[in-house]
């Protein structure tokens, strides 16, 4: 092992440009639509569209506003540093704490989900061995250098990115052609010819935002990575204004091109969209191409989950949320044991899955999503509350968040109306009721930590 170095000392910048670019791309892509989209589809019929185009413009802003802040200040090397600095030490433990834990339950979904898919080709193995196999390949690369995390996240990213474009570019095709499958003649008007562009009505539009809103879930890493970025001033920037393009091509040109093929009733729910497309041509082994992609989705994620809680941790580490020995770094200025602590965290997650009825997973998850939408939400407030404080440095931003502080207000409008929506739907109310709970608790831990922490200060004043 690595010989731990000085404490003071900063994360390594190892992260190249197109590392980070297809980080982005990674981190806006993930198993919800080679899986999920059917799901959402069946439920908005064609209206997803809009809910994608609405979610994503909204991420876009929040994701500017965190360009804004992390760049006003280039020590910053998480948002919780910035959170810190405009919300205070108590709401940086909350947030800190509360992102660890959104990583690290999407990360416990995509470890055993790894499993899941590792058994379409090897049926008889048990789940837990591949899931185990992953993350402790995943852990060894974490471990090495920050840029064979940047490789890793690099080819995950692009074998999504390739799929989804042989996806587009092949069903563009079909559609062209006039390609005939089981559902009728591909064509564009599918989109409007089975009921219109809301098939099932407004109801139908806003349930669809559940699905649409997690699958959005992990777009802010990019911002995670500013501390390990080289140039993070050219990066970021451009890592960020590229996410319009992303959601147009990757998500919006996906699913448009799968409606085209198959009418949205005619899609089934239960299957991956994508399987459907890439049988309908003859590829016989369309099952298995979809179920290596959402297998180095889920290895991306999980990846992702490992770099981005370890990076939680360490920040925590530095401002004495976390204990000490979190803030150590190796020699290749790797932050080893919050590493090896969160992925100790997932170990335990491969075991309770292996016994865990499904219902409390989806519960798991459903309050990482709430817990998600607070995250971006303190982004959002944090960057409002900059712009009061520092006038003057807001002012000099070479990279704004446009529309401010109208832009902010929406956003905070639009997050309000999701967990509105997500109180509707009967799977995800009892994590309304639950996620309290867990900032209830993280409050009652500070606020002991802090107290210890001055009971320790008296003492040590009371004997100088």
């Amino acid at each position: 092992m690595d010989q731990l170095k000085s404490q003071n000392e900063n994360l390594s910048r190892g992260l190249k440009n197109r590392h980070v670019q297809l980080l982005a791309i990674g981190g806006a892509i993930g198993t919800g639509l080679f899986l999920g989209s059917g799901r959402s589809i069946h439920l908005a019929g064609p209206s997803i569209l809009f809910a994608y185009m609405i979610t994503g413009g909204i991420c876009f802003l929040v994701m500017r506003a965190l360009g804004e802040l992390l760049l006003s200040n280039l020590n910053y090397h998480s948002f919780v540093d910035f959170v810190q600095d405009y919300l205070g030490n108590g709401a940086a433990f909350i947030t800190g704490w509360t992102y660890w834990f959104c990583w690290i339950s999407l990360a416990m979904a995509d470890v055993t989900a790894a499993g899941l898919y590792v058994q379409y080709w090897f049926p008889n193995i048990p789940r837990w061995i591949p899931s185990l196999v992953v993350l402790v390949i995943l852990l060894i690369m974490n471990l090495t250098a920050v840029k064979l995390f940047g490789e890793m996240e690099f080819w995950f990213a692009l074998i999504k990115v390739v799929a989804i474009l042989a996806l587009i570019i092949l069903g563009t095709f079909m559609i062209i052609k006039g390609f005939s499958t089981n559902a009728g003649v591909s064509s564009f008007a599918n989109l409007w010819k089975h009921g219109g562009l809301f098939p099932n009505g407004v109801s139908g539009f806003i349930l669809s935002f559940q699905m649409v809103v997690f699958a959005f879930t992990g777009i802010e890493l990019v911002g995670l990575t500013a501390g390990e970025t080289e140039n993070p001033e050219h990066v970021i920037p451009r890592a960020i204004d590229n996410i319009p393009i992303r959601i147009i091509i990757f998500y919006i040109g996906a699913l448009a091109v799968i409606m085209s093929i198959y009418p949205w009733n005619s899609i089934n729910p239960d299957k991956s969209p994508f399987v459907q497309v890439f049988a309908a041509v003859g590829i016989t082994a369309a099952a298995s191409i979809v179920n290596f992609v959402v297998l180095t989705s889920a290895a991306s994620a999980c990846n992702s989950g490992i770099f981005s809680t370890s990076r939680m941790v360490y920040s925590l580490a530095k401002e004495n949320n976390a204990p000490r020995s979190m803030k150590s770094l190796t020699s290749h200025k790797i932050p080893a044991n919050a590493t090896i602590f969160s992925a100790a965290v997932l170990l335990i997650a491969v075991v309770l899955n292996y016994i865990m009825p499904e219902g409390v997973f989806v519960l798991i998850t459903s309050v990482s999503t709430f817990c998600f939408i607070f995250i971006w939400a303190i982004i959002v407030i944090c960057h409002i509350r900059y712009h009061k404080a520092n006038p003057e440095l807001a002012a000099k931003s070479k990279f704004k968040m446009p529309f401010y502080p109208i832009a902010n207000y929406i956003i905070l409008a639009f997050f309000a109306f999701v967990i509105v929506t997500l109180a509707l739907n009967n799977e995800t109310r009892v994590a309304l009721f639950i996620t309290p709970v867990w900032f209830i608790m993280l409050w009652g831990i500070y606020k002991i930590l802090k107290s210890k922490a001055k009971n320790e200060e008296d003492v040590k004043t009371d004997l100088a």
